[in-house]
């Protein structure tokens, strides 16, 4: 008797039949040699599986090579299992515990009795490419769970048997074996350890057990891996680069901000980090006027009782912190929405109020966990281009399609001409029926499509509200910042008390769209910083101008000349030390990066004129003051950088 035929389509429509249950491996070599060598894994009816599993019924096939995205995180998570593998080969007395994959690579969590050293991930990694080059095959195996949990216990490895007695008794488990190393995982993984050829060790780093601090502290080795080893030194350079970069040293070089223990999370910001601020916040103060915006302020404490009203004391309530007054509870806001419906709710509005835009410069603070920190990138208090528009469902599309067209102006203002679109889709825990998700997911794709933009969806990532558009823009290096937010929410203004005079005399609820295009400002001044790597646009630099003396015979005209510059509206300051002028401009050059530097000397001063050097070593020669004035003014005003 003969078995039913197996139908495997792919990906080109094609189909190829079988008279038996194939592999995927197989189904690789009936196509070609050169495909079943580069096969890692593939995707049957849309779920990854290893190229050892088989197919015994009609799907569709796709075969993963590591030209897949698919294919590269197959790898990372192969090279997590490499490295718990090699780790053991060298240290028997390790307990290995996880290893996921992250963004550009992976990590592992190992207990030991001593830290690893520098040396010890040299050695690692050596041992790593030495279990590589073996070509090692990986397998599958199917244990049911007390026999996996005896099997680690026999083995010493605790943490293993601990994460396995936590899965049902009556489910089976998956482990992979290759060599003398066997870990739990659901996989896939490479079908062998010669598919690993890219790959390097980065640091070492704590982590508590389960992400408990009440658990014990585990080492945590982080590494990445890449299908090409191009990719990976680009993806290397890429972190010198954003080291070179880093907003937290070059804030301190460029005394802009500092943080400390008895405030986490907050910003202390200094003179020259507060004038970026407050061209930022002046520049989108602007917007909002220039937009039909009108600019509000909300209270930051407001009572438990209109949280829970809006729904985030129950699906936020972990983020935020909490105060009692005269035995009422109270919630420092995380978020504006809330005190924004308020202010609609302070009249009665009409159907001809709308759309009615709010904005709002709205200091927010969330329980942030500590370990989560990182200078302005993620911190407890920071402030928000906030807004909401309040509108009818007619009037969605319009919205959306002028707010998308307004975010890129913003972006190439900044420098930022590369934008990519997300639409974040509901998340499991929401509040609103799934027609009103469905109503709201589809005003945000049609706002979409009418403003001609390309995205990518997002399953899962929404608010717990609504909906969200997320405009992503590219650094000078390569680098994806989210920043830009629109949100279409049918269900905070009803829960609030929202609602409006309609054409009919009706009563009925807006629609919510809540909207930032630069979303934290801490956090953007933290990009921006790293982008121009210090060396800010002219219309944002803190220190416009800095005027050079060469003696001390010119240092009346030079504060003469910043005086000048303070008048006209530019940020100047004069250098007045006791140094060589090859020294000042070299560290004003090197060290502060102003975009202009006038050196006076006698003849500039007996001419009233200024010797200008523009940031990047430009010699514009001698100027009157009042040209550079107006040169000035004009370049600040047409928002052109010269980093």
């Amino acid at each position: 008797m003969s078995s039913a035929v197996v139908n495997v389509q792919l990906p080109d429509g094609s189909v190829r039949s079988f008279d038996k249950p194939v592999s995927v491996a197989d189904v690789a070599a009936s196509i070609g040699a050169g495909l079943a060598r580069a096969a890692l894994a593939g995707k049957v009816d849309g779920k990854l599986v290893d190229t050892s599993f088989v197919i015994d019924r009609d799907a569709a096939l796709a075969i993963i090579t590591d030209k897949d995205a698919d294919g590269l995180e197959v790898i990372r998570h192969s090279t997590a299992h490499l490295l718990a593998y090699a780790v053991k080969e060298l240290f028997p007395a390790v307990q290995v515990t996880i290893g996921p994959v992250i963004d550009n690579g992976f990590y592992y969590d190992f207990a030991y009795t001593r830290a690893f050293t520098p040396e010890d991930l040299d050695a690692i990694e050596k041992k790593m490419a030495e279990l590589a080059k073996r070509d090692i095959p990986v397998s599958r195996e199917v244990w049911s769970r007390d026999d996996a949990v005896k099997f680690f216990l026999s083995l010493g490895e605790k943490y293993k048997a601990e994460l396995i007695g936590a899965i049902p008794a009556d489910q089976e488990v998956s482990l992979y074996r290759e060599g003398d190393f066997v870990d739990l995982c659901r996989g896939p993984h490479v079908p062998s350890t010669g598919k690993l050829k890219v790959f390097k060790l980065m640091k070492v780093a704590g982590a508590y057990w389960r992400g408990d601090s009440k658990n014990e502290m585990l080492q945590r080795i982080y590494g990445t891996a890449w299908a090409k080893k191009d990719e990976q030194d680009a993806y290397l350079h890429m972190l010198e680069e954003a080291e070179k970069r880093d907003h937290r040293r070059l804030g301190k070089h460029l005394d802009l901000f500092h943080m400390q223990d008895e405030a986490p999370g907050m910003v202390f910001w200094h003179p020259k980090g507060w004038a970026i601020w407050q061209e930022i916040e002046q520049y989108m103060r602007n917007v909002y006027r220039e937009n039909g915006y009108q600019e509000i302020r909300c209270p930051q404490i407001l009572d438990r009782s209109l949280w829970e009203k809006s729904g985030h004391w129950e699906h936020y309530k972990n983020n935020m912190f909490t105060t009692e007054s005269e035995k009422r509870d109270y919630a420092i806001k995380p978020m504006n929405c809330p005190g924004h419906v308020q202010v609609f709710n302070s009249d009665l509005r009409s159907y001809r109020d709308l759309p009615l835009r709010y904005g709002e410069f709205g200091s927010c603070h969330r329980n942030e966990p500590s370990g989560a920190l990182h200078g302005l990138m993620r911190v407890r208090g920071f402030v928000q281009d906030d807004g909401h528009i309040f509108c009818t469902e007619d009037q969605i599309e319009a919205e959306v399609t002028a707010f998308n067209a307004l975010v890129k102006k913003v972006y190439a203002d900044f420098g930022f001409h590369h934008v990519a679109v997300k639409l974040a889709l509901r998340p499991d825990g929401r509040v609103g029926s799934d027609e009103i998700w469905d109503k709201a997911e589809d005003a945000l794709r049609a706002g979409l499509k009418a403003s001609g933009l390309e995205w990518e969806e997002l399953p899962g990532e929404g608010a717990f509200y609504g909906p969200k558009i997320e405009f992503h823009i590219k650094d000078a290096i390569g680098r994806s910042w989210q920043c830009g937010t629109m949100q279409v929410d049918f269900s905070m203004p009803g829960r609030l008390g929202a609602e409006y005079v309609a054409a009919d005399n009706s009563r009925k609820v807006p629609v919510m769209l809540h909207r930032a295009i630069l979303g934290s400002l801490e956090r953007f001044i933290g990009i921006l910083v790293e982008n121009y790597a210090g060396a800010l646009p002219l219309w944002l630099a803190p220190v416009q101008a800095v005027v050079l003396n060469i003696s001390e015979k010119q240092a009346d005209y030079a504060e003469e000349v910043v005086k000048a510059l303070r008048q006209a509206g530019i940020r100047g300051e004069a250098d007045l030390r006791n140094e060589k002028i090859t020294y000042k401009i070299r560290e004003h050059s090197v060290n502060h990066r102003q975009p202009y530097q006038l050196i006076v000397g006698d003849k500039e001063k007996a001419e009233r004129m200024v010797a200008v050097r523009i940031r990047g070593g430009q010699d514009l020669g001698q100027l009157p003051l009042s040209v550079l004035v107006e040169r000035l003014q004009k370049e600040i005003a047409a928002r052109k950088g010269t980093a």
